[in-house]
């Protein structure tokens, strides 16, 4: 596993590695992929009171983490999982963010009904898969020097 590339961003990403033994991204190859984000502060740690604000701040965890790892973005992105714990009240304001993030294209998709997410207080969580060739050989880089632990 030497050749893949762990990143845990700060304030949620390092409680994450810490206290769940886990990383928000990995790189395998070309590919990036994001642990499911919701729709957290990542500095508080503490999620979004209204689901249309939880929602959104999904999303700019999924970019913020995708560039933390040496990505571009949304742009870069290929597949997406959503899980909902009630896929009726957001849906729709997943797909106003699709359109917001991915104007120039269209990742497959997979929406899930799910109980009960990581946190009592998370409704949404958002996996993707991008592919950044460029990125990736900037990684290969950096590991060959040592510097790609973030």
């Amino acid at each position: 596993m030497s050749d893949l590339q762990y990143y845990s961003y700060p304030g949620f990403g390092d409680w994450g590695r810490d206290a769940m033994h886990y990383s928000q991204v990995v790189r395998v190859g070309d590919n990036i992929i994001v642990s499911g984000q919701g729709g957290w502060d990542r500095k508080t740690c503490e999620i979004k009171p209204d689901l249309k604000d939880e929602i959104d701040q999904a999303f700019e965890n999924v970019d913020f983490a995708l560039k933390h790892a040496g990505g571009k973005g949304w742009s870069q992105v290929y597949r997406i999982v959503t899980y909902h714990t009630d896929i009726h009240a957001s849906s729709e304001r997943v797909v106003e963010n699709f359109k917001r993030w991915l104007p120039d294209h269209m990742p497959t998709w997979n929406m899930i009904g799910v109980k009960q997410l990581g946190l009592d207080t998370m409704h949404i969580e958002v996996e993707v898969q991008a592919y950044d060739e460029e990125g990736a050989a900037e990684a290969r880089k950096a590991q060959a020097k040592g510097t790609s632990s973030k």
